[in-house]
């Protein structure tokens, strides 16, 4: 290896891409021949490429997707099953985390809310919004573990600071009381300061019931802070001969496959 103080520096600031992108330049002769400013130029954009790559796979391997190769592209319209595409085009870009508003994905088991939810996810990761995904059963266990070590203030910032937090199995069961109190603690955390995916197999309509209902004090304050101006999209089937598991068509369950 080349001994130069230069390339020793850029190492120790951390500007590793631009050191070997410097060690490569001094490997080639005809580098002599481009303009200092260009072979600058060149060396800083390789730096910054491979600092806002790496800033990217960080924020993607931190929102632990459940389907991590979700994409848009990826998403299939001909499988029996009604999708909102122009709504969906809409939302890829990422115009509603900029308004705080929020998304309501529902529809049957196997539908494929959870791997539209992951590639909306995908996008926010790519336009360097802070995302997380959880299953709602998995973020109350987290959150009661949190209250008795004593740790719940940091386990709630957790899933209150994303700037894009996905909700899968959004109140598949009924939340006790005191998983309510959690709900409506963390929504109102993040009311108006980000946006939550909610990815339920009942529509926004019958959550007041999933919610305890009239028995429950929480349920409107919850519904009232997240249903005002969310995206709604309703996964629905429209030709049963065609109408696949998601999961199959996606390839993640081989036992459906076989």
């Amino acid at each position: 290896m080349i001994n130069n103080p230069t390339i020793d520096k850029l190492i120790g600031m951390r500007l590793t891409a631009m050191a070997e992108a410097y060690l490569q330049q001094l490997s080639e002769p005809n580098m002599k021949e481009i303009d200092f400013e260009d072979r600058i130029g060149m060396m800083v954009d390789i730096e910054y490429t491979r600092r806002k790559n790496n800033r990217l796979h960080r924020l993607i391997k931190s929102a632990e997707f459940e389907q991590p190769d979700a994409s848009i592209i990826g998403i299939n319209y001909s499988s029996g099953r009604k999708i909102n595409k122009d709504l969906v085009k809409r939302l890829a870009t990422c115009e509603y985390i900029a308004e705080f508003r929020n998304v309501f994905i529902t529809g049957a088991t196997g539908c494929g809310k959870t791997y539209l939810a992951n590639a909306f996810g995908m996008e926010a990761c790519k336009h360097y919004y802070k995302t997380q995904y959880v299953r709602l059963p998995d973020l109350l266990l987290d959150l009661e573990h949190a209250r008795n070590e004593g740790t719940y203030k940091k386990v709630m910032q957790k899933y209150s600071n994303p700037v894009l937090l996905i909700i899968d199995e959004w109140l598949l069961l009924k939340p006790t009381p005191n998983e309510a109190k959690d709900i409506f603690e963390l929504l109102h955390r993040r009311r108006k300061r980000s946006s939550t995916i909610f990815c339920s197999q009942y529509r926004h309509e019958g959550w007041y019931e999933q919610l305890g209902g009239d028995d429950s004090p929480l349920d409107d304050a919850i519904l009232d802070r997240i249903v005002h101006d969310a995206y709604k999209i309703n996964i629905e089937s429209v030709d049963p001969t065609k109408d696949l598991s998601m999961r199959e068509v996606y390839g993640l369950d081989k036992r459906l496959s076989e």
